[in-house]
């Protein structure tokens, strides 16, 4: 689908790597975007994917030199997420990056800052939690189903990437680990039901100091460990709840929900917050079952890319985005409070909050964002 007019936002993509085609998929779903060019540090990736998707390769510097496109997608590595964000920004584009906005909070803020000067947006995944199970969700806690929110449980539990993915060394590096590759999903889904997060109180382990790789593209190298692969603690939010999270790359089983809210007048089955869709249960105080719940929003499927649409809405119409830098930034204080808990052996307190992202509205026509 393409679509040429004055009220779309041309769109550029940096990194085209394994998530690119889901975004590509995902950005076509919507109206308001005209997906131009790619490009990457290696040129005949871009080429390749330029082909496939139909669509103009071009270097770095000449995408970011390209006045047309207003918008551009950061798909780099998470070690590369800030300096290709403030490239961006310095070329005069907003810019939406895959998570985690930075690996560290300094780099973070000055992204942001950069982005003030500069009058230009910074948007930031996860965006699962604008479809349709967290959505409905959403709905259900601010229509008071389960009462007043009051704690919860959120599990991350595996047993790390090294048995499937092609390059697992990463995983183990500076920036990523367990909490910074899957953590964005959760802590942000969390931040969308309950609000921001006050306080975190945490420990984390490395188990292993060398993990070993059993994907046949890395088959029986030894993966140097750098960050811990275990963090448990406890989340206090701005509003009073308090939530149990445990991410980790150190257990080979288990039957943990992913998330659970419970209120003073029932409780809340969240469905994987790295999807879109369902399933989405809930036990009111007094049933004896718990019931699945239709979802009533829109995008089930892997909509990778509808926090882009929605920042783009926002661009035309000048309200707040919903996957905006402060709450990528607030995720990102959080999930490093978990490592700085562990090492100090005491509560830390999040100095910088985060708005709560707006629900979306009922009734959306598919492909538009806004009514």
């Amino acid at each position: 689908m393409s679509f040429s007019n004055p009220s779309q936002v041309s769109v550029g993509i940096i990194g085209c790597g394994n998530i690119f085609p889901a975004y590509v998929r995902g950005l076509r779903m919507f109206r308001i975007l005209n997906l131009k060019a790619c490009a990457d540090l290696n040129p005949d990736s871009a080429k390749a994917r330029a082909e496939e998707f139909g669509i103009e390769s071009r270097t770095i510097n000449g995408l970011l030199a390209d006045p047309t496109i207003d918008l551009v997608v950061n798909l780099t590595v998470p070690q590369a997420h800030a300096r290709v964000g403030m490239d961006i920004l310095r070329a005069g584009k907003h810019v939406y990056s895959e998570k985690p906005l930075a690996i560290d909070l300094d780099e973070g803020a000055q992204l942001l800052d950069l982005a003030r000067e500069s009058g230009l947006r910074v948007g930031c995944a996860p965006d699962t939690f604008l479809g349709a199970g967290l959505q409905t969700c959403r709905k259900l806690i601010d229509d008071g189903w389960i009462g007043t929110p009051t704690s919860g449980t959120a599990f991350m539990l595996q047993a790390g990437p090294e048995s499937w993915h092609p390059n697992p060394a990463f995983f183990y590096q500076k920036g990523a680990g367990p909490l910074m590759d899957m953590g964005p999903y959760y802590v942000t889904a969390l931040v969308h039901l309950l609000g921001p997060v006050s306080s975190v109180t945490a420990v984390t382990s490395a188990p292993r100091r060398e993990r070993l790789a059993t994907c046949k593209e890395q088959f029986g190298t030894l993966l140097p460990v750098e960050v811990p692969t275990h963090y448990s603690g406890s989340l206090v939010f701005a509003s009073g709840a308090v939530v149990s999270m445990t991410i980790s790359f150190d257990v080979h089983s288990h039957r943990h929900s992913p998330i659970e809210i419970y209120g003073s007048g029932g409780s809340l089955a969240v469905p994987d917050p790295n999807t879109f869709g369902g399933p989405v249960s809930v036990r009111p105080a007094g049933c004896k079952e718990w019931g699945e719940i239709p979802l009533v929003h829109g995008y089930p499927e892997n909509s990778r890319g509808i926090g882009v649409a929605d920042m783009a809405h926002a661009i035309r119409s000048g309200r707040p985005h919903r996957c905006d830098g402060a709450l990528a930034f607030h995720a990102l204080e959080v999930m490093q409070a978990f490592e700085r808990s562990s090492i100090l052996g005491q509560r830390v307190e999040i100095a910088r909050a985060s708005a709560q992202p707006a629900a979306f509205p009922l009734g959306l026509l598919p492909g538009v964002l806004d009514e």
